[in-house]
């Protein structure tokens, strides 16, 4: 790629917005936001969340039975393949076969849809549907299979940075882990070891992209994301299944481009003790310990 993601704009720049772009598997985007599809009460409503959290990716269970509501219309008509680049998703499987086989049919759908979507695939591989945690075994098994497939694989992982490292080693375009389980809503959990996976995996390469998938349930769980030098944030139940999934939409949007701007402009130290913002120069008295 051949922008770096990593580098500080100037603020006008920033409010530009030209040179912040946010690039993977050879697109290019201007938001950080990606949402999902699914959980929503309508079509309607997600829709209109998708335009107001100003997106431009958005995935798709790719299952043909999951494009479709009870009234029988498909999702494909309530999205608008102009303006958002689609990425499949292997949503459901347990299995690297199953994975594999539904990638695929993934990549037939986008293709007759002519949507530049069609040859990269949001991989995921669950080990049980409870925790909804990812199967690594599986999963990298997968990866391997669709790399040489021709496939851009980002693969939804759990935040453990050696899986992480191997799913990178194996060709996956971007690793995606968790910041907490799938729909939980518990927000970013282990930061240390995703920092870890951050750094290991941007060692000599900064441009390659990290992306957390899964758990952010509000808007400040997307800025600590960003502020913790993540490329972008995948979410979907948080929005959903709100209250009020379009105000949610538009938080959202604003989170990552809080947590972003903040991520940019460096945050200051930590320190156990206070350091007054105000000069002591001319003090009357000071108490001294």
């Amino acid at each position: 790629m051949s922008d770096s993601i990593s580098e500080k704009p100037n603020q006008a720049e920033e409010v530009a917005g030209d040179l912040d772009q946010f690039c993977i598997a050879g697109h290019t985007f201007q938001s950080r936001l990606i949402l999902g599809s699914g959980k929503y009460e309508s079509f309607e409503v997600m829709r209109e969340s998708f335009e107001v959290a100003e997106t431009q990716c958005v995935t798709i269970a790719v299952r043909r039975e999951k494009l479709h509501d009870s009234s029988g219309r498909n999702i494909l008509d309530f999205v608008d393949p102009s303006r958002l680049v689609l990425l499949p998703n292997t949503a459901g499987c347990y299995d690297a076969e199953t994975a594999v086989r539904c990638a695929k049919m993934g990549r037939e759908i986008l293709r007759g849809l002519e949507n530049p979507g069609a040859d990269w695939v949001k991989l995921e591989v669950l080990g049980d549907s409870r925790s909804l945690l990812p199967d690594p075994i599986e999963l990298l098994k997968a990866t391997e299979v669709l790399v040489k497939e021709g496939f851009q694989v980002l693969c939804y992982s759990s935040d453990d940075p050696i899986v992480a490292r191997r799913l990178k080693d194996a060709g996956a375009t971007s690793v995606m882990p968790a910041g907490s389980p799938i729909g939980s809503g518990l927000g970013v959990i282990n930061r240390n070891s995703l920092q870890i996976i951050l750094e290991d995996l941007k060692h000599g390469d900064p441009d390659y992209p990290v992306i957390i998938d899964a758990g952010v349930g509000t808007a400040s769980d997307v800025a600590v994301a960003m502020e913790l030098g993540f490329d972008a944030v995948l979410l979907n139940t948080a929005v959903a299944r709100a209250e009020d999934p379009i105000r949610m939409a538009e938080a959202m949007k604003h989170g990552v481009k809080a947590g972003r701007l903040a991520y940019q402009s460096g945050r200051i130290p930590m320190s156990r003790y206070a350091s007054a913002s105000s000069p002591e120069v001319g003090v009357i008295s000071k108490r001294q310990h």
